[in-house]
């Protein structure tokens, strides 16, 4: 048997073809970037919430590079568990200011977790192997443990409410304080006392009200003094005048 050796180049040419066409493919869906000069930085968190690496990372919802590596390592200084995460970003161009923030958010329904960076208000810009400030994200349980506490003082509140202790408690349940509570109020109704006389008395009302309409007709009157100490100090005038004379 005779090889077709022309068989054998188009097929040997379309594999090439096929071949170059599905690294293309993979290359374009995975966004490579292998070819285009990035640089390296850095972030710390306390809590990372389940961000792992490859993670996207974006800058104003665009996507701009990935987590290359996490690290959890103790930090002497600050005397607890430190999270390092190494951030790749792709493209050179990038520029990220110095003031920005990164976050962890939680993208879609599926609850895949990537790193969000806020840009900043400087001009300066962070550089390879720089750091950028981190903003911790919130740990669910440590809320859900903080509601939990809030829940159970409430209902302690609430049992100490019913069985009569505290001032509220005791408002409630004792029927002494209730029944001075009545004897106060009807007090009041029948004109006792001064928040009683206050209420009922209307020459108190009618003068109230006149007061206060000359007030707002001459206020003046607040300002000006009584006649008896323009006198006063009409007579104190006169008498250091009439000391002086006498001393001439």
């Amino acid at each position: 048997m005779f090889r077709d050796e022309k068989l054998e180049l188009k097929v040997g040419i379309f594999m090439g073809i096929g071949i170059f066409l599905m690294f293309l493919l993979v290359f374009s869906i995975s966004d490579f970037y292998g070819f285009q000069k990035g640089y390296d930085i850095k972030t710390i968190f306390d809590f990372v919430n389940g961000l792992g690496d490859n993670a996207p990372v974006r800058l104003a919802g665009v996507n701009i590079g990935e987590v290359k590596k996490i690290e959890i390592f103790y930090d002497n200084e600050a005397g607890s568990t430190k999270v390092r995460i190494d951030i790749r970003i792709h493209n050179e161009k990038t520029k990220i200011e110095t003031d920005a923030v990164a976050r962890i958010n939680t993208l879609g329904l599926l609850g895949e977790q990537y790193l969000e960076i806020t840009p900043g208000k400087e001009r300066q810009f962070i550089k390879n192997g720089d750091f950028v400030v981190a903003k911790n994200p919130v740990n669910v349980g440590m809320q859900m443990e903080k509601m939990q506490e809030l829940v159970s003082s409430f209902t302690d509140v609430t049992k100490s409410i019913s069985s009569g202790e505290g001032t509220l408690g005791k408002l409630i349940k004792d029927d002494t304080i209730h029944q001075d509570l009545v004897v106060i109020l009807d007090r009041i109704k029948n004109g006792e006392g001064t928040v009683g006389k206050l209420l009922t008395e209307e020459n108190i009302y009618n003068n109230l009200d006149a007061f206060v309409a000359d007030i707002k007709a001459h206020p003046w009157k607040l300002l000006s003094k009584p006649r008896s100490d323009r006198k006063g100090e009409s007579s104190a005038e006169d008498e250091r005048r009439g000391t002086a004379v006498k001393t001439r």
